[in-house]
């Protein structure tokens, strides 16, 4: 009878990491990014880079944006909710200073009024960016920062803020809210939380 030879196994890769998924964006490597975007006055690109941080929005919505979603002429709102195209639920999200000064900047510099796309093609304005530009400039400013551009993608921008709050507070139903995920395995899945997350969790608590 044929012996069976048994091949040596390979070392899981991306052990810690869904396949394919993107890289959220470090602290410095975010204000590696703002600093050089500011330095080659990339006024638009500053502010969609900012927007897409607070606001947690897939790519698709983001592109979708108009002025008079977040703002009241050049005066930007604190706080914006929108209809997510994936889910058909609404999601609410912040806008923090510093996104608020930048886009603002832009708003004024382009001349946009409420009903104009807040990033688009073209002078009129009339036309958003699509999702594989936007994709693109997200490459470009990764390798601005000096990372590999391959790691990196819309969802880098999608899942930074997220990771930072689900690393200080571990509070997943925060995040899930966040996102506009409909089911909290969704956002387990998309953080990437582990066994290994949960364990270091219970070994801080003492009974």
């Amino acid at each position: 009878m044929e012996q069976l030879t048994l091949l040596p196994t390979r070392p899981t890769r991306n052990k810690r990491r869904l396949i394919g998924q993107k890289a959220p964006f470090k602290l410095q490597e975010i204000w590696a990014i703002r600093t050089r975007l500011q330095m080659a006055s990339r006024t638009r690109d500053l502010a969609l880079f900012n927007l897409a941080i607070d606001s947690k929005l897939r790519g698709c919505d983001l592109v979708a944006l108009r002025v008079g979603d977040i703002a009241s002429g050049d005066d930007v709102h604190h706080r914006a909710t929108i209809i997510q195209r994936k889910t058909g639920q609404p999601v609410q999200f912040e806008i923090t200073n510093k996104a608020r000064t930048s886009i603002s900047s832009w708003i004024s510099e382009a001349r946009l009024t409420e009903t104009d796309f807040l990033f688009a093609t073209g002078a009129e304005h009339s036309r958003p960016l699509s999702t594989r530009q936007y994709a693109r400039l997200v490459k470009s400013w990764a390798t601005l920062a000096g990372l590999d551009p391959t790691n990196y993608g819309t969802h880098s921008l999608r899942r930074t803020k997220a990771t930072l709050i689900y690393r200080n507070t571990k509070n997943l139903r925060a995040v899930q809210l966040l996102l506009g995920h409909t089911k909290l395995e969704s956002t387990v899945r998309y953080l990437g939380v582990e066994v290994e997350d949960a364990l270091t969790l219970s070994e801080q608590v003492e009974v």
